[in-house]
């Protein structure tokens, strides 16, 4: 839902968008050293502490939301068995612990490879194993959680492809950092054999539970960038950590299968980068595949494989920076209203008797939560769109297209109060701070 902004703030907005909608190539800057300005490193360091004071579970679940005192309302058993708010656990504290504990491992790996302190280590275990833990619940192979009820064990229907992939990319992310000791990486990569031989089984189609109003929650097996870059990561994240040829040969041949409108091989998805079939007013969920688009530009060594990866992540660069000026629309002074009992979302709850159901219901649901909770939509399209749009930025290979919005990415970090946020969703900023001082620029 569109926030009324002050004139003031319209006239920034458009001048900054046009200036970004400028994107041109310049020169290769030359080559580094560390350097940065206190305001976005202490800033991304404050970040770091706001999550792990209030955002991260006894489960070690990073969750969506929740009071400056780090308390929130965690639905019960009989809630997520009824199917309440919904059967995909929409709109709860629980709704994305596979997604963002596989995706803030991508920022604990680049922390500990940065600075090889043992605390991260630790946190990044942590997480880790809080991702076992969500393939261990439910009653279904190859199922993998949201988050659990008040019994610790019983989760929401429904998982998903946004669920399931970035569950497959942080375990994958932290085995590539070498941080698990030998036995952990043995049982991470069984696990993750284990999953991925069920989903193959399925079509590559995501189990539900028992409980679930539908067997499956959507697929990976689509052409389309939802799709196409998940399903050829795990494959090759597969074979990578097994070096079984099954999974090089299915790699191989998903790769240059086609379909979809227009007709494409998936290889010519992941080149064309970040495009959705139906624009969406919120992008973010679009890094769940350019993070495995960049894990397998890192892992190809085929050249015109690794290109074509390289030429996606680039394209996708290109299209999420016009995106990254949102942060100077953001008042850190706000005081919109939040709803915190989601449990009002209940009203207009209805039994569900399939996936669609579950869609039908959450939507109505969402159209009633952005009336009741306007700090919701403010805070998701100022801090965590621009955010994760210059996370997506910052993996673009081709650093020209980097260079010139470095000082832009970096206001944003240093520019929010991150102990006055509601949600967790600003911990990119640590993954975009660690990865841009790769390749700052060398000072003179």
């Amino acid at each position: 839902m569109r926030q009324r902004q002050p004139k003031q703030g319209i006239a920034l907005a458009l001048l900054l968008f046009l200036g970004l909608c400028s994107f041109q190539k310049l020169p290769v800057a030359p080559e580094w050293n560390v350097h940065s300005g206190d305001s976005d490193s202490l800033n991304m360091e404050k970040a770091h502490q706001e999550i792990w004071r209030r955002f991260v579970d006894e489960h070690n679940i990073l969750i969506d939301f929740a009071d400056s005192s780090g308390k929130f309302a965690r639905p019960t058993a009989d809630e997520f068995l009824l199917n309440k708010p919904n059967a995909l656990g929409w709109w709860t504290p629980t709704e994305n612990g596979s997604m963002f504990n596989g995706l803030y491992l991508d920022g604990l790996c680049q922390r500990w490879l940065y600075w090889h302190r043992e605390t991260d280590r630790i946190k990044a275990r942590k997480l880790a194993q809080g991702l076992l833990f969500l393939a261990s619940v439910g009653d279904t192979p190859g199922f993998i959680g949201r988050g659990v009820a008040t019994d610790g064990k019983t989760p929401p229907a429904m998982g998903s492809n946004d669920q399931t992939s970035p569950w497959f990319y942080g375990l994958w992310r932290y085995l590539y950092s070498g941080l698990p000791e030998p036995q952990e990486r043995k049982q991470l990569i069984a696990k993750m054999v284990e999953v991925a031989n069920v989903l193959q089984s399925t079509g590559w189609r995501l189990p539900t539970t028992a409980y679930s109003p539908a067997r499956y929650r959507n697929t990976f097996a689509t052409f389309s960038w939802e799709g196409a870059p998940r399903l050829l990561f795990i494959l090759k994240a597969m074979h990578q950590l097994t070096n079984d040829a099954k999974w090089d040969k299915l790699y191989r041949e998903a790769a240059y299968e086609t379909g979809g409108e227009p007709n494409r091989s998936r290889l010519q998805i992941c080149a064309d980068g970040m495009l959705f079939d139906i624009p969406k007013q919120f992008r973010w969920t679009g890094v769940s595949s350019t993070v495995d688009v960049r894990a397998l530009w890192e892992m190809e060594t085929d050249p015109a494989m690794r290109a074509a990866y390289e030429q996606g992540l680039n394209a996708s660069a290109r299209s999420a920076v016009v995106d990254v000026a949102r942060w100077h629309l953001f008042d850190n002074n706000d005081r919109k209203v939040f709803l915190h009992d989601w449990r009002s979302l209940n009203q207009w709850w209805k039994p569900q008797h399939s996936e669609q159901d579950a869609l039908t219901v959450s939507a109505t649901q969402l159209t009633e939560l952005v009336k009741l909770s306007p700090r919701r939509n403010y805070e998701l399209s100022l801090v965590r769109e621009p955010l994760w749009m210059a996370w997506i930025v910052a993996m673009a290979p081709d650093r020209t297209l980097v260079d010139p919005y470095r000082t832009e990415m970096l206001g944003a970090i240093g520019h929010f109060q991150y102990d006055r946020l509601t949600y967790s969703q600003f911990f990119p900023a640590e993954t975009v701070w660690f990865r841009l001082q790769k390749n700052a620029p060398k000072s003179r």
